[in-house]
């Protein structure tokens, strides 16, 4: 039987294996199994896996039974503070995960009929407040890319293969991955215009007699502030605390305080008047915090390249407005 024709049972490897169809598949573990290892590993619970699977906790532990008898390593110890995985499986997850991740993608994307489909990912506020604003011109350059946008505090895991660019917050620490500033912003002192002229806020001492509003996740904290611009006292209480940028701009927009944040964040809402710098731009501390990341073998892709070429080109005019 002739091993090119693609009606026959065998795959030839080379002179000396052959393998038939049925064996390959022997070889490879049931779907079932895997996504029950890969949800148990995620959720770190039966149940909750079992949940999300919409199985019975007993259906979930017997597909992970089949898997290790399948490959004759246990991945996953039972104790009483729960389920961990093992240094096996947690090698093995790496690949499976990957894996997962690739095929979940392929399949929406031929279940839509989409073919140039770039996933992003964004840290909250970026998406809501800088991105969102211009993401209309990207779509006008680039008709034939579909844009999938999903935000999370949560950085995008590329070994998933769910995401082709993550723009992320905080200290550029993400080793093996492309990483790319995305532009230099001042964080100051903002608030909207009335709540500045009814407490005649002229200079930072008038600060110690306001709420001050904090964004816990933010890389310039007040006490940073204070050390750099009026370190003779400090404020003896702060007041509302959020764990998003934009909840902390809302509520200074609410007139509830003033917020430290970001001006290149919060452009949009100067423009329009809603908030405004306290003190202006003497009064701010630089910081790079927003970067594009992507590992190095998605650079390739067009559409990935079409995205960052996009957002340098936005972020390259950005101005910082002040009072």
């Amino acid at each position: 039987m002739n091993a090119n024709d693609i009606n026959s049972p065998i795959v030839q490897f080379n002179s000396c294996n052959k393998v038939t169809i049925q064996e390959i598949s022997a070889m490879i573990p049931p779907l079932a199994a895997l996504q029950a290892f890969e949800t148990i590993a995620r959720r770190k619970s039966f149940a909750l896996a079992a949940e999300e699977l919409h199985l019975t906790p007993s259906a979930v532990s017997h597909q992970v039974a089949k898997l290790e008898g399948m490959l004759h390593v246990r991945l996953f110890e039972r104790s009483a503070r729960g389920v961990e995985i093992t240094p096996a499986g947690q090698q093995y997850l790496q690949r499976v995960a990957s894996a997962l991740g690739a095929l979940n993608a392929a399949t929406e994307d031929l279940r839509h009929g989409v073919q140039d489909t770039l996933y992003v990912h964004s840290s909250p506020s970026f998406a809501s407040l800088w991105l969102m604003p211009r993401i209309a011109r990207f779509t006008e350059l680039h008709p034939n890319i579909s844009l999938v946008l999903s935000a999370s505090h949560v950085h995008s895991d590329f070994q998933l293969g769910q995401m082709d660019i993550d723009i992320r917050y905080g200290m550029p620490t993400w080793p093996n991955l492309e990483v790319e500033s995305i532009f230099t912003e001042r964080i100051m002192p903002l608030a909207s215009p009335e709540f500045i002229r009814v407490n005649a806020l002229h200079e930072p001492k008038d600060l110690m007699r306001v709420p001050l509003i904090q964004s816990s996740i933010n890389l310039v904290q007040w006490p940073d502030w204070f050390t750099r611009f009026y370190d003779k006292e400090r404020p003896e209480r702060m007041g509302l605390r959020f764990d998003r940028a934009m909840m902390s701009m809302d509520a200074a927009v609410q007139k509830l305080g003033v917020a430290l944040e970001s001006s290149s964040i919060a452009q949009a809402l100067i423009d329009t008047g809603k908030l405004q710098p306290v003190f202006g731009e003497k009064m701010s501390i630089k910081v790079k915090a927003h970067f594009m990341v992507y590992p190095a073998r998605h650079a390739w892709r067009p559409e990935v390249k079409s995205f960052v070429d996009w957002l340098r080109e936005e972020a390259s005019p950005t101005t910082i407005k002040s009072s």
